[in-house]
């Protein structure tokens, strides 16, 4: 069961959950409701439906909502401070939840909200459809293909199978759809339900392993085939449209055209389905004249066609960030990773890296730390202890690197103008996401209750427990908790702890690379069969291996350490990634954030995959503000920066619940730099537990005052 609906009695309701994604969303109710299996089907794919009477629902925070009549088209959209009253009409409404929902009902609705919280209020008690969809995506089927160059060519053809739509819309990331999975075999087999489009799409490339690595995400996104050629081209209908053999080689070309060609899909959408007031759009206009409504109607290879016709320069600034980038072996088995990539979008960059000898030091990617004030008293990076004696997480001395580096191979992944980078190839990655595939398919595999999100902390050591504190997690009215701290666990409760059912942990104490130190020896987790922890943040020196051994055996992905870590620096890093786990950042976008006031790069990393959360964000989007004063007038300068999650993938809108606001943007990066009056600033902050920065000082939104605004 992917979704399932449950009624409550205690505060009466529907909590909606999907099970695949772990995600729950509650919706209130003026009496308790009694559900029945749904007999009439929506327009949109749905996972699961019921049927219930009710007068009114609540939901818990402000989601955009899109209302249509019958025959699907688009009436209004409604926001923070909106009232929308609709007559007496048969109307179908999208709820842009954590969760998507679509709510059929016939009669008069009225549609209100404040900054807080939204209903949907019917004129008497009421018969209504709900029904949801999940946004996970895994793979249908599972292609196998051997090394030969034209094998792989057919495999890579097939990820556009998994296409729900070749209309614009495709650029949203739940009508993507998962590519099949690629495995290694002696023959070529593609199942029969994985064939390729037909777009009239093909991408001709040299009969090189690399060459066709790096069309992988391309020829997902547009849905051609992959065709052995002199030199790498786009073809339309036969004709070759574009040359993929510009000055910044092969991926440079591929990089521009897909960046290209999703940004003008996600202009044209606003045709289709989904007419929302895009910011990219406005700016487009006023650069060059296109037939939008013409566009949007092309088949798929003449609107390309069309596409390309645009200069890239015209449009080039306007391309969201991108979110990530996979950075591929050329190995062989490098294949099976790019389905994962693909599904992200994400640029693919083959590259052979070289090995760094040694532990590597630590880099910061800014040229000062702001720091963090959360609650009261502003916790301060100290100064790095570099004597003998300065108190790690190791249980030896701390020495000129850790024994894990002279045994351990690290590698460095070339810059890219992405969020966020991941590495799949031998060796260890010091600044990205070490993308074991093994934690990837373990997510497909494992399936959540729907209860509660289980959470245990352990503590092994007394004098680290500045890092514990049960309000770390779980303090999120919508979104239950279960957390457990453990303190000072033998070999046998730490086992028993890996081995159940466990949603996230957060290890506080000494890691060698022989195991975890309990207080009646060291437990190896490789030693542990089967682990049911999913994610894990392992705040100990050198836990690489032991988070390692924990995917091997069951775990999705987790943050580590690569060497030894002071414990004073390694306490403020634990307490800021906990509470961006809780405010619905993955593990790489946590890492990330983190970045921007602590060292880890070099020192923490993130193994597995990266993508997963813990927690899901209230709107959707995890999000970075930073706040200064306005120059010229008496407002504030707004800078959001968005970051990805598994739903909230590239394509994703967002809008910041501003009065003044009446614009979608793309999610990706910053958004272009707001200026809000003091009471949106006010409201904005306390919307949503997210980290901000003002004046440089690190806070968390929900503990900023009218005093601490410059």
């Amino acid at each position: 069961m992917t979704i399932e609906f449950q009624s409550t009695d205690s505060t009466p309701g529907i909590v909606v959950v999907d099970h695949i994604e772990g995600r729950r969303f509650p919706l209130t109710t003026r009496q308790p409701v009694v559900l029945q299996a749904a007999s009439e089907r929506l327009r949109e794919p749905v996972d699961g439906a019921v049927s219930c009477r009710i007068e009114e629902l609540t939901l818990p925070y402000v989601v955009p909502i899109f209302v249509r009549d019958a025959s699907g088209t688009p009436i209004v959209e409604c926001h923070d401070f909106d009232e929308q009253e609709l007559p007496d009409g048969e109307y179908e409404l999208e709820i842009t939840a954590p969760i998507k929902l679509f709510c059929r009902v016939s009669g008069p609705v009225t549609i209100s909200s404040t900054s807080t919280e939204m209903r949907i209020t019917f004129e008497a008690t009421t018969s209504i459809t709900l029904a949801a969809r999940s946004y996970h995506e895994r793979p249908a089927a599972t292609v196998t293909t051997t090394g030969a160059v034209e094998d792989l060519m057919t495999a890579i053809s097939t990820f556009g199978s998994a296409l729900k739509t070749t209309s614009p819309e495709r650029s949203f990331p739940s009508l993507r759809g998962h590519p099949p999975a690629i495995e290694i075999g002696d023959t070529l087999s593609v199942p029969d339900a994985v064939s390729p489009p037909e777009t009239g799409l093909q991408i001709q490339v040299p009969r090189d392993r690399t060459a066709v690595y790096a069309v992988a995400t391309l020829a997902h996104y547009l849905g051609a085939r992959v065709v052995p050629g002199e030199e790498a081209r786009l073809l339309a209908d036969g004709e070759v449209v574009r040359s993929l053999d510009g000055p910044n080689g092969l991926r440079g070309a591929v990089t521009e055209t897909l960046q290209h060609v999703f940004l003008l899909d996600c202009i044209v959408r606003t045709e289709g389905r989904y007419q929302l007031n895009l910011h990219q759009r406005h700016q487009l206009a006023e650069r060059v004249d296109l037939p939008l409504r013409e566009l949007y109607d092309l088949p798929i290879a003449e609107r390309i066609t069309r596409y390309l016709d645009v200069p890239v320069d015209i449009v080039s600034d306007l391309v969201p960030t991108w979110y990530l980038s996979t950075h591929l072996s050329p190995k062989l088995t490098s294949v099976e990773s790019l389905p994962y990539a693909a599904n992200a979008l994400s640029i693919i960059c083959v590259e052979q890296r070289t090995a760094i000898d040694s532990q590597p030091e630590l880099e910061s990617e800014f040229e000062s730390e702001p720091e963090l004030e959360p609650e009261s008293e502003p916790e301060r990076e100290p100064e790095r202890e570099s004597e003998p004696e300065a108190f790690t997480r190791a249980t030896r001395s701390p020495s000129n690197g850790s024994d894990a580096s002279s045994e351990s191979t690290y590698v460095r992944v070339s810059d890219t103008d992405t969020l966020e980078r991941a590495w799949v190839g031998d060796g260890r990655a010091i600044n990205a996401n070490d993308l074991y595939l093994t934690g990837v398919q373990n997510r497909f595999a494992s399936e959540s209750t729907g209860d509660p999100i289980t959470i245990g902390v352990v503590c092994n050591d007394e004098r680290m427990v500045a890092e514990v504190d049960s309000n770390l997690y779980g303090d999120r009215e919508e979104l239950p908790f279960d957390v457990a701290i453990h303190a000072n666990l033998t070999r046998g409760e730490l086992r028993e702890l890996l081995e159940s059912d466990l949603d996230f942990l957060h290890y506080i104490g000494h890691v060698e690379r022989e195991g975890f130190v309990c207080r009646d020896g060291t437990l190896d987790a490789s030693d542990v069969d089967t682990v049911g922890v999913d994610t894990f943040l392992l705040n100990g020196c050198q836990s690489y291996d032991q988070g390692r051994a924990v995917i091997d055996a069951g775990g999705v992905g987790g943050i580590v350490t690569h060497g030894d870590v002071d414990n004073t620096s390694a306490t403020a890093v634990g307490r800021l990634v906990a509470g961006l786990l809780n405010a619905g950042y993955s593990l790489r976008s946590a890492l990330s954030v983190a970045g921007r006031r602590h060292l880890v790069t070099g020192q923490y990393s993130v193994i597995g995959d990266g993508g997963v959360q813990v927690a899901q964000s209230e709107s959707g989007t995890p999000n970075l503000l930073e706040i200064s004063r306005a120059p010229e007038n008496d407002g504030y300068e707004v800078l959001i920066t968005t970051y990805p999650t598994l739903g909230t993938a590239m394509g994703s809108c967002y809008t910041p619940y501003a009065s003044s606001v009446d614009r979608y943007f793309l999610a990706g990066g910053e958004l272009p730099l707001l200026v809000l009056s003091l009471p949106e600033v006010v409201d904005l902050l306390a919307l949503e537990r997210v980290p901000t920065i003002i004046d440089d000082e690190f806070w968390w939104s929900t503990d900023v005052s009218l005093g601490d605004l410059p």
